[in-house]
């Protein structure tokens, strides 16, 4: 294992102990769900364009969708909190399926506005269909008992759920990029027409990496619905796929800790500056972006990276 390769490991454990030991320290349970939540959305979509190289302006539709799904199932229905987020992030794997295979017959801005046009659709359905409660929203979704028998109402309780979830989808995504499948989606992230003609079908491993990014970013709107009882239309909205470009674009696309720490920004900006500027958060947030992008091209953890890399070839060279 390479001195790079410890640092990195050393650094997610001692980040491990930080997340477990959060409520003993002080820190606010539900503020961290909630960026954990943000945080697997953003690595659900830094999947798709930071190691597969496809833009969607559309992903909201699977947050939203699955928050909706999960929350109907939990409220309307009585099912229990793992039952609903397995039906809500299936929902969303399946609209993505749907969704992918529409728009992967494009490229380039065609095919991110295709998943637009087709996340505004869903926006509408969620607006106009009874279930959803329209503008309203779905209110008062109760965290229930996981497996019937393990009560979520405690925030500790689902603070410790949300966070063993969160980790084996960091450590399912991490699977996948370092398997041959996820060499396959970087190929055809670097150069596609090389990708053809060493004879790889790349419309089926870039829907079958859209489908995997939809379920991911499904099963983070069904958590952040558990965790604060509602679904809205926000969660569904164009904007809301605008932020998770922001967090990924923020981090570093293309890092596996870059849309973590981007979410983080993103939602700590909120938290803090949301009761004192009001609607301004979102100026704030935007200039801090445009300085970012200005600042570091690479995103915040991409620029890190990236001198840690000259720093050892220029220290070879001497």
């Amino acid at each position: 294992m390479t001195k790079a390769a410890k640092i990195t490991r050393f650094t997610y454990l001692a980040l491990l102990v930080l997340a477990l030991a959060a409520p003993a320290i002080g820190l606010y349970p539900v503020f961290v769900m909630k960026l954990l939540c943000f945080a697997l959305f953003a690595c659900a979509f830094n999947l798709l364009l930071g190691f597969t190289g496809l833009l969607s302006f559309g992903h909201a539709a699977f947050f939203g969708s699955a928050a909706y799904v999960t929350g109907w199932f939990v409220k309307s229905q009585s099912w229990t909190p793992e039952l609903a987020i397995l039906a809500g992030t299936l929902g969303a794997g399946l609209l993505g399926l749907i969704v992918g295979a529409v728009a992967i017959r494009r490229q380039g801005i065609y095919f991110a506005m295709i998943t637009l046009a087709i996340a505004q659709m869903v926006y509408f359905v969620c607006l106009q269909a009874s279930f959803t409660g329209g503008e309203d929203g779905l209110q008062g979704v109760s965290r229930g008992k996981l497996f019937g028998m393990i009560p979520l109402q405690s925030d500790t309780a689902m603070y410790y759920f949300v966070v063993a979830i969160f980790v084996l989808c960091f450590l399912f995504i991490s699977r996948i990029v370092h398997s041959p499948f996820g060499q396959v989606l970087k190929m055809i992230r670097e150069n596609e027409p090389r990708a053809i003609s060493l004879g790889y079908q790349v419309d089926r491993y870039k829907l079958l990496a859209f489908v995997l990014s939809a379920a991911l970013a499904g099963l983070a709107g069904s958590l952040k619905t558990l965790v604060m009882g509602f679904a809205t239309l926000s969660d569904v909205h164009w904007s809301m796929s605008g932020e998770v470009i922001l967090m990924t674009l923020l981090g570093g696309v293309g890092t596996f800790f870059g849309p973590v720490m981007g979410a983080g920004i993103v939602i700590s900006l909120q938290n803090l500056l949301a009761d004192k500027v009001g609607s301004w958060v979102t100026v704030i947030i935007g200039v801090i972006f445009v300085l970012c992008v200005l600042a570091f091209r690479k995103g915040i953890v991409g620029e890190l990276q990236a001198y840690i890399q000259r720093r050892r070839a220029a220290a070879k060279v001497h």
